[in-house]
């Protein structure tokens, strides 16, 4: 059964996205979907609070990543899973499997089958019952050689309205999109040409929300999704899901009406399902996402650490990621961010819009250049274009290839910046990229001709396998580093995702703060030095209310300092060294989460 108030909240969204007509039969549609849903897979109780804690950490990888002769990619991929990060990773995000055509997976042909060329759904189901599985939606549209194209291509009257047409001399100029190619693509069809939307590419056909048939059947992918184990729902470039006329169409009303409407089928059906948004977009309009803190995503991408992360390292100087992160928060106790700093994509450049100057951007994009990356361009209402993404692996955004540097220092500054990623309040992601340490792929793009190639390599297993056993290599030390930090973090409830994060006082070349768990039984002051020179890290008992003689534990090398009422101490931080300090669990000090002014917790 259907609670009263789930069945009203479902009618009052599709009532408020559709004529009193379409949105009485969507629902009644609707509801004979779920109640046959739940006779085949009961609803689990509902976990109270939070979704998420200290011990998730998503790993973000390609279905086909690795490869051996003669195997199915994922089971290649599950079998060196389980060697390799088994025992400290939690999450995984297998980024889109299905048959596709174009968009390394983004242009998806049929959502209800693996492709072929990967392996088979039974290998999905196996790994989403040994990890916390993320699996995207890519909602805004799909590959022209879906069959509901193919139907709307003939004029079959099924899929007549589910692609979205227009008028080549109409005035769109005020839309908002991440590409610089034309919104409309000519089609042909059984009626002649068609001007079709095409917000990504020509192979990416935009469906059409505004009809219920559309909504209904993607409900239907998101339930078989449910129905094979899949616990964390990517909503991809759910922002231009909704089209009006005369408007940007980017974080429309209906668009986030329509995410609150599948928060509510999953907490009907599944309600310990967690949504996560992709939309790289400046944060202000990133965290609208969050809806009320109940009613929208319970993960929001935190799409401005990437890139500001990079300034920060760049510049050696915290100041604009202190200001930034001391006014990061989360409206209530089920939200928190989705941390990372590489991804499939490369990374946004929209989301620093407000955080940094002009200039202090353009020096991100010439940087990149210089170190081997691309650039990629978006295109503006009044005909000119924007960098709109840095197209690099994070590696050598950090660290110049060309350049006569110890391997060991440029270890230290990208593990220093992971280490960042992997205490900050939220939930990380880590691509297999970086994980393993990988560097800028160039011969991909030229073979592609596509810039975000340079970060999407694919590994034959025993190649992998033969470099992580060589102590030496750039890829063990780095997959080492990253382990300690893990499991370092995942025995730490301070890190739990609902503990306060408080921004402290520090120089410029430091970046520090303080995280407490929920039950304030825990506190880690992470201390990070952001600089090739050595620092020293002051730390003065009375910010930390300290009333007698404690011990702080340096969680990464054992080393210990002693704190004592009003004897403020000191100690030294190498090039891109990172402390993590535990207080002792009774430490008597004040709890950061009361301190004014500098709790970014929710």
């Amino acid at each position: 059964m259907i609670p009263a108030t789930r069945a009203a909240a479902l009618q009052k969204d599709l009532a408020f996205l559709y004529p009193p007509e379409q949105a009485q039969a969507a629902y009644a549609r609707l509801r004979q979907t779920l109640e046959r849903f739940l006779r085949d897979h009961p609803a689990p109780p509902e976990a109270g609070g939070s979704r998420t804690d200290e011990r998730d950490v998503i790993l973000i990888t390609y279905g086909d990543q690795v490869q051996e002769p003669g195997r199915p990619p994922l089971q290649s991929l599950a079998e060196f899973l389980t060697e390799q990060v088994d025992d400290f990773l939690t999450g995984l995000h297998i980024l889109p499997f299905f048959p596709f055509t174009s968009d390394d997976g983004f242009a998806v042909a049929d959502y209800d089958a693996v492709s072929p060329l990967l392996g088979e759904w039974e290998q999905v189901e196996a790994m989403s019952r040994q990890f916390r599985l993320m699996v995207d939606l890519v909602v805004n549209h799909v590959s022209a050689s879906h069959d509901w194209i193919k139907g709307f291509r003939i004029g079959d009257p099924r899929y007549a309205e589910y692609v979205i047409t227009a008028d080549p001399r109409s005035d769109l100029s005020m839309v908002v999109r991440p590409r610089a190619l034309p919104l409309l693509t000519p089609m042909e069809t059984a009626q002649g040409i068609r001007h079709v939307w095409t917000t990504f590419s020509t192979d990416q056909i935009d469906l059409n929300f505004a009809n219920p048939d559309v909504l209904l059947a993607m409900t239907d992918v998101l339930l078989d999704y449910l129905s094979r184990g899949v616990q964390i729902i990517r909503l991809d470039a759910i922002a231009y899901l909704w089209k009006e006329a005369g408007t940007t169409c980017i974080h429309l009303p209906q668009t986030h009406r329509v995410i609150q409407f599948w928060r509510t089928v999953f907490d009907i059906v599944a309600p310990n399902t967690v949504i996560i948004t992709e939309t790289n977009v400046p944060h202000a309009e990133n965290i609208s996402y969050f809806g009320n803190g109940r009613n929208e995503a319970q993960l929001v991408y935190n799409f401005s650490l990437p890139p500001l992360l990079l300034h920060t390292f760049y510049s050696g100087d915290t100041r604009s990621l202190q200001q930034w992160a001391a006014t990061l928060s989360t409206p209530g106790d089920r939200t928190t961010y989705f941390n990372f700093l590489a991804s499939h994509d490369g990374v946004g450049i929209r989301p620093l819009e407000g955080l940094l100057s002009n200039s202090e951007r353009q020096t991100l994009v010439e940087r990149t250049q210089a170190h081997g990356g691309n650039v990629s361009f978006k295109a503006n209402p009044d005909g000119t274009q924007s960098p709109y993404e840095l197209n690099i692996n994070y590696f050598d955004a950090l660290n110049n290839p060309h350049a006569d540097e110890a391997p060991a220092m440029q270890v230290s500054r990208f593990m220093a910046a992971q280490a960042i990623l992997l205490a900050m309040q939220g939930v990380p992601g880590i691509y297999i990229h970086s994980l393993f340490g990988s560097r800028n792929w160039a011969e991909g793009v030229t073979e592609t001709g596509r810039l975000r190639t340079i970060n999407r390599r694919k590994w034959q297993r025993s190649a992998i396998e033969a470099e992580l056993a060589d102590p030496a290599s750039l890829r063990s030390q780095v997959f080492n580093r990253f382990r300690t930090l893990i499991e370092a973090r995942t025995g730490e409830s301070a890190f739990h995702p609902q503990g306060s994060q408080r921004i402290m006082a520090s120089p410029p070349e430091l970046f520090t703060f303080l995280r407490d768990a929920p039950d304030a039984n825990s506190s880690v002051l992470c201390v990070h030095n952001v600089t090739a020179q050595p620092q020293e890290c002051r730390i003065d008992p009375a910010d930390y209310a300290i009333t007698h003689p404690v011990v702080l534990t340096d969680l990464l090398e054992g080393i210990e300092i002693t704190l004592e009422p009003g004897q403020p101490s000191a100690f030294s931080l190498p090039p891109y060294g990172v402390a993590w300090l535990r207080f002792p669990s009774q430490t008597t000090r004040n709890n950061a989460a009361s301190q004014e002014g500098g709790d970014s917790g929710n």
